[in-house]
């Protein structure tokens, strides 16, 4: 399929440039594949979807403070953008990007103020540094002090304490740091509106991918068959494969939270009718022609164009059902992408 049937244009308006005032205070647009229907709700009406026995599948990723402003010895100013933690030999060894690169060298070493340095340790092209921290301790300083919240291009503001809270889902797990973008799809659940679903009895079922900032890729390839998804880090543990097979078992439905989450469960397998713990990188590509194992029902933001979490989404919703969905969200002002409102795919 060429690319330009995944493109649309959308006012700058639109992209939602803070949180709801509240979690839950979105709007949800609901959209059935079974007759084209397109309705229009707020999210906390997600609960008169939801029936006993069925399973929320969300994704317990924490967000740390990956982008670090440093400077180099002359002064001029530096982005070291963590990604993802290569090795613990000899220090803390990370992957990061690192802005901009060309006048930068091996060994230099970029200094936070007073919190500390990172060694720039190899260079791999397109901006992507192997860096080293001298420990663990000295890292998790640097981040403490001059870490910010890695907020997406297309909020064009600097991250504020509020973004803290906020740039995290409520199911966000302190056990599972690693993610430089968020999983926006949580961002409408409060702790309140879970305590009403587990009320109904319905299973949350944590997952987690590590999101990346590949996440935000563009797809640049005419065909998109020709793309490439960046590899990031999943866990299914062994108690929700089990939650997964009980829900499975009772008839119940997965209603699965964010395309990150999609990814993870669909990257799982099925021996003897048992869905499988996973613990590894994945790099599954979705696109339409998928066959969807496990999910049922897909919560869901609103996604940039030309990307590959529109081309998922539209995977599972159909091309057109999904256009048609966007055309509407447009002309009655939907809030888009990460801080934006949600969608139902039933």
């Amino acid at each position: 399929m060429d690319i330009s049937q995944f493109d649309y244009h959308l006012p700058d308006r639109l992209i939602a440039q803070f949180p709801t005032r509240k979690r839950g205070e979105s709007r949800l647009m609901v959209a059935d594949r079974r007759d084209g229907s397109i309705s229009h709700r707020r999210f906390p009406e997600i609960l008169e979807y939801l029936s006993p026995g069925d399973g929320l599948v969300v994704n317990n990723t924490k967000v740390f403070k990956a982008r670090l402003w440093g400077n180099r010895e002359s002064g001029a100013r530096v982005e070291v953008f963590l990604v993802r933690l290569s090795e613990r030999e000899a220090g803390e060894v990370w992957e990061a990007l690192v802005s901009p690169s060309r006048r930068v060298k091996e060994g230099e070493r970029i200094r936070f103020g007073d919190s500390g340095a990172v060694e720039l340790v190899r260079y791999f092209g397109d901006g992507r540094w192997q860096v080293r921290f001298s420990s663990r301790t000295a890292r998790e300083r640097v981040i403490a002090q001059a870490g910010h919240i890695p907020l997406p291009h297309y909020i064009d503001r600097a991250d504020q304490p509020s973004d803290v809270r906020r740039y995290q889902t409520v199911f966000a797990d302190k056990g599972k740091v690693g993610a430089v973008a968020a999983p926006t799809a949580g961002f409408h659940f409060s702790r309140d509106l879970l305590r009403q679903t587990a009320a109904k009895k319905v299973s949350l079922i944590p997952l987690t991918l590590h999101v990346g900032p590949g996440t935000f890729k563009p797809v640049k390839a005419e065909q998109i068959e020709d793309h490439l998804v960046d590899p990031e880090y999943a866990e299914l543990p062994y108690t929700s494969a089990a939650k997964l097979d009980q829900v499975k078992e009772r008839g119940g439905k997965l209603w699965v939270v964010g395309t990150t989450s999609v990814r993870t469960l669909e990257s799982t397998k099925l021996v003897a009718g048992q869905v499988q713990p996973l613990a590894k990188m994945v790099d599954l590509y979705i696109r339409p022609g998928f066959s969807f194992k496990f999910t049922d029902h897909l919560i869901t933001n609103f996604h940039l164009p030309k990307s590959s979490l529109l081309i998922l989404v539209s995977a599972f919703a159909g091309h057109d059902l999904l256009m048609e969905a966007y055309r509407q969200a447009i002309r009655l002002e939907y809030r888009f992408y990460s801080y934006g409102d949600a969608m139902l795919i039933l």
